[in-house]
């Protein structure tokens, strides 16, 4: 692992660099490397026309996993004077901005990939709801969580392997920087929108490792070089997300978008490595089955392209016969021709100086996250067995929802302030 003169991991400093933001962290981080980053497109026009189609363009593993972009930044937006006095202006330099990103990077993971969506609250605003989509406001989705509700007007995620592209992409959107990627930027998103919040993230083997001196990690530093994730284990399994076709909304004047669930969940990772062991932190993620047969190894790459669910003991079963049962095993009940119904694209956090994750999820109805956060619940498993509301139930003992917010990303051509019926 390189390390600078001061002994700093290169990964260290570069995910510390995202989560401080601003001109001396971009300086800093255009000074460690001299690799160029992918140009973009002359014509942001021939690209996908869904925001969120990531997948064709991001790297994937041996087993053919797509792998998420290794930095994030999530920067919540309002607008100063509300959604109702915006302006065909106003659309005209969001537009401007954003398809200045377009042509500076490349749409890929080398690059930088990203996605704007809008709030309900956004479209109360308006005095309707988006038409054909199915967006309630934010609320708790269970009875042992009393979340924050994040309803800014928009939400913006800037993603990439380079840290230096989401520091410099987000200094070219604030005004800070007259050309991004040598590429000249004339218009700005905070000539629109004020940035209210702004939360950062990291995914990917030795990350997790490089930043686990925070709280909610024992001292004795347990996450391994290897772990994608704080947990310890992968979760980007092919057959564990929807496609994106799946999470598309099929129809109306917001057809090609997505619905898009953010949420803040802290770590009790006091408890996930100093109370159980291996087996049990196996039995708890996947399913009791798996740590009975050892199935898994080290964080699951030998279980290839699915998390070889298919077919194990119903959540009920394990309750009764084992007094446990996995997360992943709880969520079997929950898809649609074999596959989950939403797409996940979460990622880890030390914002508040605490192990956390963004859980960011796309689906074409909140209701299919709905349907999926009840599922992990697992409300009908404690009804009927020992297994308790948290202890034992999947890895629900170890999570703390914080936030919660729902978002419409439309389709690329309108997601600059669009307007109920598009």
């Amino acid at each position: 692992m390189n390390s600078d003169q001061r002994g700093v991991p290169r990964r260290e400093f570069l995910k510390a660099a995202v989560a401080i933001g601003g001109a001396s962290a971009l300086s800093a981080c255009l000074g460690r490397t001299d690799d160029p980053i992918p140009g973009g497109v002359a014509d942001p026009t021939t690209l996908p026309t869904r925001q969120h189609a990531w997948n064709d363009h991001a790297a994937r593993d041996d087993a053919g996993n797509v792998l998420p972009p290794r930095h994030h930044v999530l920067l919540h937006l309002s607008l100063p004077a509300g959604p109702a006095a915006t302006t065909d202006a106003d659309r005209r330099a969001v537009t401007a901005a954003l398809t200045a990103l377009e042509r500076a990077y490349e749409w890929s993971n080398e690059g930088l990939l990203f996605t704007i969506g809008y709030s309900p609250a956004y479209f109360d605003a308006l005095d309707a709801t988006p038409t054909g989509v199915d967006l309630p406001r934010p609320r708790a989705l269970s009875e042992l969580e009393s979340p924050t509700l994040d309803e800014p007007d928009a939400i913006l995620h800037l993603a990439s392997d380079r840290a230096d592209a989401v520091l410099e992409a987000e200094a070219a959107l604030r005004g800070d920087r007259d050309a991004a990627n040598d590429e000249p930027i004339d218009a700005t998103l905070t000539s629109v929108f004020d940035v209210v919040d702004r939360r950062t993230g990291f995914v990917g083997a030795g990350l997790p490792a490089d930043n686990q001196d925070t709280g909610g990690v024992p001292e004795d530093a347990p996450v391994s070089e290897d772990a994608p994730l704080y947990m310890g284990f992968k979760s980007d399994f092919e057959g564990s997300q929807a496609t994106e076709d799946r999470v598309t909304i099929d129809d109306g004047p917001f057809a090609g978008g997505t619905t898009q669930h953010v949420s803040h969940i802290t770590l009790n990772l006091q408890q996930w490595y100093g109370q159980d062991d291996r087996e049990d932190r196996e039995a708890k993620m996947f399913c009791p089955a798996h740590a009975a047969d050892d199935r898994i190894e080290g964080t699951g790459e030998n279980l290839g392209a699915a998390p070889g669910l298919d077919g194990s003991p119903a959540p009920a079963e394990s309750a009764r016969e084992d007094g446990m049962v996995g997360h992943g095993q709880k969520l079997q009940v929950v898809r649609e021709d074999g596959r989950p119904i939403i797409l996940r694209r979460d990622f880890d956090s030390t914002d508040g100086g605490q192990a956390g994750v963004h859980f960011l999820a796309l689906q074409s109805a909140i209701s299919d996250f709905v349907r999926t956060r009840e599922a992990m619940n697992g409300a009908d498993v404690t009804a009927d067995s020992a297994v308790g509301r948290t202890a034992n139930n999947g890895i629900r003992q170890y999570l703390s929802v914080t936030n919660r917010g729902n978002f419409l990303v439309p389709p690329r051509p309108k997601r600059a302030l669009p307007k109920p019926d598009a």
